[in-house]
């Protein structure tokens, strides 16, 4: 499972189909559903969906890309994405990245206080 995870980190930014993930392994659907679950306690959609949501919060948290941008580069439509993070986190992916930011920026201006 270790292969098909790191092809999932690796292509996250593409839309990817579960034939795509078994024949990058050489299974058959059924089967790569069955060990995908088996080892990892999720159906290989739900694991790959929290894979980009995951990802997409590591974006949120460290970049200034779009939401629009951030979508696009963990493979999902801008409406799904902001549909899908809401269900997670409760806020929009802007309402996170809006209360990340400021709750760091009283981070760094206390920081730099000390400092100074």
């Amino acid at each position: 499972m270790r292969n098909i995870i790191a092809f999932m980190n690796a292509n996250i930014q593409r839309r990817l189909s579960v034939r795509e993930l078994a024949r990058s392994v050489n299974l058959s659907i059924p089967h790569l559903r069955r060990l995908f679950k088996s080892e990892t306690g999720k159906p290989i959609t739900t694991y790959l969906k929290d894979l980009r949501l995951q990802c997409s919060r590591d974006l949120l948290e460290t970049t200034f890309l779009s939401v629009k941008e951030i979508a696009a580069s963990v493979g999902q439509s801008a409406n799904h994405f902001i549909t899908d993070f809401k269900k997670l986190h409760g806020v929009t992916p802007s309402q996170f990245a809006a209360r990340y930011r400021r709750a760091n920026r009283g981070v760094s201006e206390r920081a730099v206080d000390r400092i100074g």
